[in-house]
């Protein structure tokens, strides 16, 4: 990466699990979270100099409850042709909410610790991208520790969540996800559940973005239907491009265009690459083509970034949060302005958020 490789406008961005890294290293009272290491440094994507150095402000923290799985068998199927990975089973809610606590509490202590700020409002967000501090919007990533009366829920509102996604591929109380499979396309099986439909009622009335992401086709189209909120998949790429099981249609991209959504562009190099492979080895080349896509079918005010740093194999040629610069280069170089690069950078995000949350 050049010296002179831009590290403005900053990036806002829809998707980290850098709360599961730090959680997984304090599993026991003899071994409590050590969230320093976020300043310290980290052997992830995310810590506290990759994102000065990249010009990353923030974004969605994931809080997400793990499934055991074997991520070199995961990498080694995901380089076949073809792939369709079983998914894990259903976790219950009291194996779930100690998890999301605990996660949930490690944010706070970042944030107490002075590391960043939770935002729960657009004004808090962009006070943050105008001084420097790093935003971080709480997030569930798969809502298994959600009770079906909510009270969870309000809790978790309370301490700050604003964004929540029904399910992570595997199935629960609330729905059903996609697998990871290539080739395939979303429409895979039941969507929403009946508690999964009053999930979006109730988070459309107090102000909590509900995220599409994994939602399989048939559950994307639920929350089209009940929701009176833009949709948004955080991070989600275009299927007319990769044709992964993960990625949108045109025709889900039509629909979140007319209800003035958002979609942020996943750095997952299997939802890139046409062959869906899970290969390091991929350009910026199918990263400016799946951007090219959403602007086309979303416009230039709905389209973002949704990196899932610390949750997937990114680009080498990015490498970590460090080398958003050189994205940054290969967008200019490829020809977006300064006005849309601001806006695929931040602004869309903030102003995303401002039409679903209760400021």
């Amino acid at each position: 990466m050049s010296d002179n490789a831009p590290i403005t406008p900053p990036i806002f961005d829809g998707h980290n699990d850098i709360l599961s890294l730090l959680y997984d290293t304090g599993l026991s009272m003899d071994a409590p979270v050590d969230i320093d290491r976020f300043i310290t440094g980290m052997s992830g994507h995310l810590d506290a100099d990759k994102m000065r150095k990249g010009g990353f402000a923030g974004g969605f923290f994931a809080i997400w409850v793990p499934s055991p799985i074997d991520m070199d068998v995961k990498t080694t199927q995901m380089n076949l042709p073809v792939y369709d990975l079983p998914l894990p089973p259903e976790i219950a809610l009291d194996q779930a909410v100690p998890v999301a606590l605990a996660q949930a509490a490690i944010l706070h202590r970042m944030e107490a610790a002075g590391y960043l700020q939770i935002c729960t409002s657009t004004a808090m967000l962009q006070s943050c991208l105008d001084h420097g501090k790093i935003a971080a919007i709480m997030h569930i990533e798969g809502a298994e520790p959600i009770d079906r009366d909510f009270y969870h829920l309000d809790m978790f509102r309370r301490a700050g969540l604003r964004s929540i996604g029904p399910v992570w591929s595997r199935p629960n109380r609330f729905g059903h996800g996609v697998p990871f499979r290539y080739p395939s396309s979303g429409d895979i099986g039941p969507g929403l559940t009946d508690d999964g439909k009053r999930l979006v009622t109730y988070c459309d009335a107090n102000g909590i973005l509900i995220d599409l992401s994994h939602l399989n086709e048939a559950g994307f189209w639920d929350v089209a239907k009940i929701s009176q909120k833009p949709l948004v998949a955080t991070h989600s790429n275009a299927y007319e491009i990769s044709p992964h099981s993960r990625n949108l249609t045109d025709r889900q991209l039509a629909a979140i265009a007319e209800s003035d959504g958002m979609v942020g562009l996943n750095f997952a190099v299997a939802f890139l690459r046409p062959d869906g492979r899970m290969e390091a080895d991929t350009g910026f080349d199918v990263m400016l083509r799946h951007l090219d896509h959403l602007i086309e079918h979303l416009g230039e005010d709905r389209v973002g970034l949704g990196s899932d740093f610390d949750g997937t194999t990114v680009p080498q040629a990015i490498g970590n949060a460090a080398g958003l610069p050189a994205l940054r280069s290969a967008m200019s170089a490829h020809g977006y302005n300064a006005d849309l690069m601001t806006k695929l950078c931040h602004a869309n995000w903030v102003n995303a958020l401002g039409r679903i949350w209760h400021d």
